[in-house]
């Protein structure tokens, strides 16, 4: 990780939210992206636009990995590479909720090694870098050392509470709660307000390779759903679910039904 990464992505996140708050609630143009993969509005690529024009200017010999770009298979040769999802929760960026967060990550040989997630209509700036730690507003963080599955606090959709999905079609006895935004469901996790988050559809790294880290630097853990460690920057930049938590992540895999 170059030394000043954090700082960079950290300032960055700040500016972009800046313009993404510029547009809120103005009534931004909005796009519906091909098959179906939802909403993108003019906030998206404006915002998009200021940071790989920022973060690639700093760091040329960087890759770039984005919702809102067009992929360039070089990233793939290249040893770091920013992924970034400029406005993480669009649907609620749209409906007026202030759940939407940018999220900003240096991924290095497949880890991610400095992340930046920063929700500007609240002014909350999660960061981490590798073996540093992970911090809300420079506060520390510390994820949960709730073991128990029963009354456990997870965000998640209401599809992954679906039996089937579920060992012997027993779901859990968790508390459902639900945020637009995975991004923000990963870093409320390293904050330690929720027990674990959980989703289990396949996942664009983009929405969670900030997150992931901010979790794991928290002292908790994220995976996918079947229990494999997280690698990104791959040429198919989607992962199989994820499910991130503190002391309870493991239980929660383990009952899992396995998935084809």
């Amino acid at each position: 990780m170059h030394d000043d990464d954090l700082t960079l992505l950290a300032e960055a996140a700040k500016e972009a939210g800046a313009l993404a708050r510029h547009h809120f609630e103005r009534d931004p143009e909005v796009w519906e992206k091909d098959d179906g993969q939802g909403p993108v509005t003019e906030a998206d690529i404006a915002v998009d636009t200021l940071l790989r024009r920022e973060l690639t200017q700093a760091r040329p010999t960087y890759g770039w990995l984005s919702e809102e770009t067009e992929d360039n298979p070089a990233r793939l040769s290249m040893e770091r590479c920013f992924i970034v999802d400029p406005i993480d929760g669009t649907r609620a960026f749209i409906e007026g909720a202030p759940h939407w967060a940018l999220s900003l990550a240096v991924v290095t040989q497949g880890q991610v090694t400095a992340a930046a997630i920063y929700l500007p209509m609240r002014d909350k700036l999660y960061c981490a870098a590798r073996s540093m730690g992970a911090t809300l507003n420079g506060w520390k963080l510390t994820a949960s050392d709730r073991l128990g599955l029963t009354g456990a606090q997870v965000l998640a959709a209401k599809p992954t509470f679906e039996p089937w999905r579920w060992k012997d079609a027993q779901v859990p006895r968790m508390k459902r709660n639900f945020r637009s935004s995975l991004a923000y469901r990963l870093a409320l996790v390293g904050e330690g307000k929720f027990d674990a988050m959980l989703t289990l559809r396949p996942t664009w790294e983009w929405d969670v390779a900030a997150g992931a880290l901010i979790v794991t630097e928290a002292g908790g853990r994220v995976t996918d759903q079947t229990g494999a460690p997280l690698v990104f920057n791959r040429e198919d930049p989607r992962l199989r679910g994820v499910v991130a938590g503190g002391a309870v992540q493991p239980h929660i895999v383990g009952r899992l039904q396995p998935q084809p």
